[in-house]
């Protein structure tokens, strides 16, 4: 039988709700895996909203721990509300060959039709399957097996958008539909600073000003439309980048494809920006993060995987 190490972080999937009615961590792994044939390791208790970059790093040590420990593959108990930056973070900084598999629940433990169960014992049998092996970092929530880089918690009964989904699993058989390609960056042993701001109608550069002189290396920009802002915002941008801090543009419209296609868009990448075709916000973040971290040229990374 191969060897799965299931490592929990918290996240609804680990929840009850306390007399208050308000939803709390309170299962252990040990409690998660009851009957089911895997190790535990219980790395963190939280709920995912509560998580820091520094908590990125334990969990890809936990992760790279496991594998070199000789796991076959590694499940990572998680909460929904960030699970798409954890399990990016992980796919852009973890190479090895078992497969990471991250999953979590809508529901909580003590719900009447709680799917943590359901979705655990799925998460166990595509980290067994050999045709993870490779794969490097899954998410697998609902039936769908998804890729990290581009999934985006939308809510609903699927929780997450199926725009990245390699393959399901059904009746505890995992199948492969699309390819996937690893974005795998090397390892990244820091997280450096990089914070996100929104444009909108009046928007100044306060915000990045700010940044800056918090000592950010990176900020990414929220941008409206195509990837637009105002002047005033363009001009921070301008001054982040003469400072030496990477910025990045993104759009606060789902779906949209970002490029200089208008005016203040041309302005932003003029002023040194660059534009992030496809992620939103939240990934983009975590891309330049990593990038930093690794000391790989930003503009040719994002090129490459945003």
């Amino acid at each position: 039988m191969p060897r799965i190490v299931v490592i929990t972080t918290g996240g609804t999937i680990a929840t009850s709700a306390d007399p208050d009615g308000v939803l709390r961590p309170t299962r252990s792994g040990a409690d998660l895996i009851k009957g089911l044939d895997a190790e535990v390791v219980d790395l963190l208790a939280l709920d995912s909203s509560e998580l820091t970059p520094l908590d990125w790093l334990e969990i890809g040590s936990a992760v790279s721990a496991a594998a070199a420990d000789g796991a076959d593959g590694i499940v990572v108990t998680h909460g929904t509300d960030t699970m798409e930056e954890t399990a990016l973070w992980l796919d852009l900084t973890y190479g090895g060959a078992a497969p990471v598999v991250l999953t979590g629940s809508s529901r909580a433990a003590d719900a009447a039709d709680a799917d943590g169960p359901g979705n655990l014992r799925d998460a166990l049998a595509v980290a067994a399957s050999p045709l993870a092996r490779e794969l490097g970092v899954l998410m697998s929530f609902a039936g769908a097996v998804l890729a990290p880089l581009g999934t985006t918690k939308l809510g609903g009964p699927l929780v997450f958008g199926a725009s990245a989904q390699i393959g399901g699993i059904s009746n505890g058989a995992f199948t492969v539909t699309e390819t996937k390609e690893r974005p795998y960056l090397g390892p990244v042993t820091s997280a450096p600073r990089v914070d996100i701001a929104a444009a909108y109608p009046g928007a100044d550069g306060t915000a990045i000003d700010g940044f800056t002189a918090a000592g950010a290396r990176g900020v990414v920009i929220e941008a409206m439309g195509s990837g637009n802002a105002g002047a005033a915002l363009v001009d921070a941008v301008a001054r982040a980048c003469r400072r030496g801090v990477a910025v990045a543009i993104t759009s606060r419209v789902p779906g949209v494809r970002t490029g200089p296609t208008y005016g203040p868009g041309h302005d932003l990448v003029a002023a040194g920006a660059v534009m992030v075709p496809r992620l939103r916000a939240g990934q983009a973040r975590v891309l330049l993060m990593a990038a930093l971290g690794a000391g790989l040229p930003v503009d040719s990374t994002v090129s490459r995987w945003g």
